[in-house]
C-alpha cells in the first residue's frame, strides 16, 4: 500500500469517526507541517501553535475531502492559509509567493526552518520537541489524553470533561498535572530567564 492509498485510508476512517485515525494522520506529518510554516513564521511555539490550528481546520473540514488530491497537498493548503491568516491577524505582512507543495513534501521533520535559523537554535528545537512528545507519551493515560484533547485536538474544558466522563475542575487539575511534568522536562534545556510557555 502506497503512502497516498494509505493517507485515504485513514480519511476514510475518520470520516467515519475513527479518531485515532486522525491522530496517525497529525503524527505522520505534523514535523512536515511545522516545517512549512516554519518558512513563514520565525518563531517555534508560534509555529506549534498555527499547525494546531491548522490540523483542527483539516479536521473539521475532512468531511469535504474526497481525495481529487493528495492528503498532503490538501492540508498542506490548509497550513499555507492558515500561517497567512495568523500573519494578517497579527498585523504582519504575508510573503506573497507560496511554497511549492513539491517542495514542501521534501520537508523533513521541520528540520530546515527559516534561514536566520542558527544550527544551534535547530538543534535546541528539535531535542526541545522530541522531549514534549517523549513526556506526554510517559504521562498517564488520564493526563495523556487531557492535554492531548486540549493541545492537539484544541477542545474546550467543558468538551474534555463531556469525552473522559469527568468533573471540569479534573480535567483543569490533569491539564496542568501534565504542563508541569512538561515543564519540568523542558527547564534544563532552556536557556535562563526563557520561560516555559
Amino acid at each position: 500500500m502506497g503512502e497516498s492509498d494509505l493517507d485515504r485510508a485513514l480519511v476514510e476512517r475518520v470520516q467515519k469517526g475513527d479518531n485515532r485515525a486522525f491522530d496517525l494522520l497529525v503524527r505522520k506529518y505534523q514535523h512536515k507541517l511545522v516545517g512549512v510554516i516554519s518558512r513563514y513564521i520565525n518563531d517555534w511555539s508560534e509555529c506549534q501553535d498555527v499547525a494546531q490550528e491548522a490540523f483542527l481546520r483539516a479536521y473539521r473540514a475532512i468531511g469535504s475531502f474526497r481525495g481529487d488530491a493528495q492528503f498532503y497537498t490538501w492540508i498542506y493548503r490548509i497550513a499555507i492559509n492558515t500561517a497567512k491568516n495568523h500573519l494578517v491577524s497579527q498585523g504582519r505582512r504575508p510573503p506573497t509567493e507560496d511554497i511549492a507543495v513539491e517542495d514542501a513534501v521534501q520537508f523533513d521533520g521541520a528540520t530546515r526552518l527559516h534561514e536566520s535559523a542558527t544550527p544551534e537554535h535547530e538543534l535546541m528545537r528539535q531535542e526541545i520537541e522530541q522531549t514534549v512528545f517523549a513526556t506526554v507519551e510517559a504521562l498517564p493515560e488520564d493526563l495523556r489524553t487531557a492535554i492531548t484533547l486540549r493541545e492537539v485536538e484544541g477542545m474546550s474544558y467543558e468538551e474534555i470533561a463531556a469525552a473522559m466522563n469527568c468533573p471540569i475542575g479534573t480535567v483543569r487539575s490533569r491539564i496542568f498535572r501534565a504542563r508541569e511534568a512538561i515543564d519540568e522536562k523542558l527547564r534544563p534545556l532552556l536557556p535562563e530567564g526563557k520561560q516555559v510557555s
